[in-house]
C-alpha cells in the first residue's frame, strides 16, 4: 500500500486562505465601485438641481474629492474656480457670475454697480462683481470670477439686503434704493455718473421712492450730497 504524501499544514492553510483573500478583495472592489458610482450619480444630480457647489458642499453629502476629480477628468464636470464645480456648457452671463461669487463668498453681499446692473438701473457692465464683506472679515483671494470688495460695518451688511434666486443659488443683493445710496457713498470708486444714472432710472421706473432714498442716505450720511440731485429729478418728473 502506497502511503499518501504528507501535506504540511501551512500548505493547506495557504490553499484555503488565498481564495478567501481573493474573494474578500473582489468584494471590497465591487463595493468600492458601487460607492463611487453612487457618488458620481449623486454629484451630477446635485449640480443639476443647485447649479454649482463648493467642495465642502459635496463632502457634506458624502461625496469625496476623488469622485469630483474623476468627473473633472472625464469632462462631466468643470471647475471654473478653485473649490467650485458646475456642469459644462453653463452660460457665462452677468447673473451667472453673481451666483458664482455668492457661492465663493457666502457671507458677501452683491452691491454697487453689480447690484445696479442686476436691478436693470444701469447700462454699465461691470468688469468685476462688486461685493461687500464685514469690516474685519477675511478677504478671500479668488482668481475667477473677478471680485472687487468693499467693507461694510454691522447693520450695513443686512439692512436693505434682498435674497434672490439666481440659477438655483440664493444671492444676497442690496435693494434698488440702498444700491443707489451706496453708489453715491462710494462715488469715488464707481463714478458719480454711474450713481446719477442709477438714481435717474430708479426714480423714473419707480423702483424706489424719495423717502426710501432719504432714509438710507441719512444713515449713510450722504443725504447732503444726494439731496440736490434727488430734488432736481423729482421736480423734472412733475
Amino acid at each position: 500500500m502506497i502511503p499518501w504524501p504528507h501535506v504540511p499544514d501551512f500548505a493547506l492553510r495557504g490553499n484555503v486562505i488565498k481564495p478567501l483573500l481573493k474573494l474578500m478583495i473582489d468584494k471590497e472592489t465591487t463595493l468600492s465601485m458601487t460607492s463611487a458610482n453612487a457618488q458620481r450619480v449623486r454629484a451630477l444630480d446635485l449640480l443639476k438641481s443647485r447649479g454649482m457647489l463648493r467642495l465642502k458642499d459635496f463632502m457634506a453629502e458624502g461625496i469625496g474629492p476623488e469622485t469630483l476629480a474623476r468627473l473633472v477628468r472625464e469632462a462631466a464636470v468643470v471647475r471654473p474656480a478653485r473649490g467650485l464645480y458646475q456642469l459644462p456648457g453653463t452660460q457665462i452671463e452677468a447673473a451667472h457670475m453673481l451666483a458664482e461669487a455668492a457661492v465663493l463668498v457666502p457671507k458677501g453681499v452683491v452691491c454697487l454697480t453689480s447690484a445696479l446692473q442686476y436691478h436693470e438701473l444701469t447700462l454699465q457692465m461691470p468688469s468685476a462683481v462688486w461685493m461687500a464683506i464685514g469690516r474685519t472679515a477675511w478677504r478671500p483671494k479668488i482668481a475667477y470670477p473677478r471680485i472687487r470688495f468693499v467693507r461694510f460695518t454691522g447693520p450695513a451688511l443686512t439692512e436693505g439686503v434682498e435674497r434672490h434666486r439666481v440659477e438655483s443659488i440664493e444671492v444676497p443683493i442690496t435693494d434698488p434704493a440702498r444700491t443707489i445710496v451706496d453708489c453715491f457713498r462710494y462715488r469715488a470708486k464707481v463714478g458719480l455718473d454711474v450713481a446719477m444714472e442709477g438714481l435717474r432710472e430708479g426714480l423714473r421706473r419707480r423702483r424706489c421712492t424719495p423717502d426710501e432714498l432719504w432714509r438710507y442716505a441719512r444713515t449713510a450720511r450722504v443725504w447732503s450730497v444726494m439731496r440736490p440731485y434727488v430734488e432736481a429729478m423729482v421736480a423734472d418728473a412733475t
